[in-house]
């Protein structure tokens, strides 16, 4: 589920997420463009393939966002009287969502045409053959789109869906505590002094046992260098040199009080409050707390700024968030939601999810200079996407993520030392991807 512009995993899910692991093949070598005269590019209006598959379709989606599609929906019916498309909205929770169209997709009921599965289902989804592979007829241009976001759509090498929004972390300071933004995680930890003077913590961020302690651990092995899988998708590489040391880093940051101890129980929430209140120099979160930040009744209102993550070298890898459209194998219409799913993506309705904190995935919306001057985090925002890691593109993603949090906490909680930690998560991943 994506929630303003936290990931798309958890139900604060919103801006979202962010090198990349090179789990599935980009959009230029996947089949998910086509350069025959007839194929239009994203964002453009539909094609005439697939006439006798053209009618009404309904598009399901999380609750939670469906504000930000309402203006979409009602742009694409006053265009298309005979094809009108119908909101189904469903829970508000990820879990809950998820469920329910596992259980139409079981059945084989072509209920909904359109779904929009948050990034991690996607894979899963493909897999289980319940959504079609957008090829032949069904082809998508993806250039113009965030290519990280199209990786996250991809699963062995054929595109299965169109991003539709997306999210990537950032690194939140007060100005006033640490003036200058560090480029690589050891300046990060140099400035720290400046904090603990004035009896703050130094940095913030989601180490409580769930998907977003996931989210954290994947950027500091991605950061120094590691992967989760490697790049057939299904090796676990979390025991590796440069993934070791990654979440060495992220231990000993977190022993040493570089990161603030309340982490391990923090949420996206508890960072926000945390920073938006002035209490640490630096916290990572999604775009949504750039808003909090700037309000009246925030510590930090006119101090504070944004910057990419950091990782060992440079920049970090932000995990990806946001929503993926599919389109129902059993959909009678495929045509026409294959080209509602394209409309999305076209630049009016980008425009409008920017102004909606809902992150496009059209790259040129980050260049666009009113929103910018609007928007002050874009242009790291954008940065950090372009730099983002997908999660693993994996029908075992559950599996996956429960062997980083199981583990990764085990250390961090001093259970177990670091190497140990990452012998146990490799093989937890082993054995849940045979």
């Amino acid at each position: 589920m994506t929630k303003h512009i936290r990931p798309a995993a958890s139900t604060l899910a919103a801006a979202g997420l962010i090198g990349v692991l090179a789990l599935a093949g980009c959009s230029s070598d996947t089949g998910s463009s086509d350069t025959s005269a007839e194929k239009k590019e994203a964002g453009t209006e539909a094609t005439t393939a697939g006439d006798g598959e053209r009618g009404p379709i309904t598009f399901a989606m999380g609750k939670n966002d469906t504000d930000k599609l309402q203006p979409v929906i009602e742009a694409w019916n006053k265009e298309h009287p005979d094809e009108k498309v119908t909101l189904k909205e469903l829970a508000g929770e990820a879990d809950d969502q998820r469920e329910t169209l596992v259980q139409s997709l079981q059945a084989k009921s072509d209920e909904y045409d359109v779904m929009a599965l948050d990034v991690i289902w996607t894979a899963d989804f493909a897999a289980h053959q319940w959504i079609a592979p957008l090829t032949g007829d069904l082809a998508v241009d993806t250039s113009k789109l965030l290519k990280p976001t199209v990786e996250s759509a991809t699963y062995q090498d054929t595109l299965y869906a169109v991003p539709q929004n997306t999210n990537g972390q950032l690194l939140f300071r007060n100005t006033e505590l640490v003036p200058d933004a560090p480029g690589t995680w050891q300046d990060l930890v140099d400035s720290c002094g400046a904090a603990k003077d004035a009896g703050k913590e130094c940095l913030t961020l989601q180490l409580k046992q769930y998907e977003g302690l996931t989210v954290n651990t994947a950027d500091f092995i991605e950061g120094w260098g590691g992967h989760v899988l490697g790049s057939d998708g299904k090796t676990p590489e979390v025991d590796s040199e440069n993934s070791v040391a990654g979440l060495r880093a992220l231990v000993d940051g977190y022993n040493d009080g570089v990161i603030a101890k309340n982490s391990t129980a923090a949420t996206e929430e508890e960072t926000n409050q945390a920073f938006v209140g002035g209490d640490t120099a630096f916290a990572i979160n999604w775009p949504y707390m750039y808003t909090n930040a700037g309000k009246d009744d925030s510590k930090v209102k006119g101090k504070f700024e944004v910057s990419p993550l950091v990782g060992k070298d440079g920049v970090g890898a932000s995990t990806l968030g946001g929503y993926n459209n599919a389109i129902n194998i059993n959909s009678k219409h495929k045509a026409t939601a294959r080209d509602f799913i394209v409309f999305i993506t076209n630049e009016d309705n980008q425009m409008s999810f920017a102004d909606n904190s809902f992150p496009p995935v059209l790259a040129s919306i980050y260049d666009n200079a009113e929103l910018t001057e609007k928007y002050p985090y874009l242009p790291a925002l954008k940065e950090s996407l372009e730099n983002a890691v997908p999660r693993p593109v994996s029908p075992f993603y559950p599996a996956i993520s429960k062997a980083i949090q199981d583990n990764a906490y085990a250390a961090l909680t001093g259970e177990t030392d670091v190497e140990q930690a990452a012998k146990d998560m490799q093989s937890a991943i082993e054995a849940a991807t045979k």
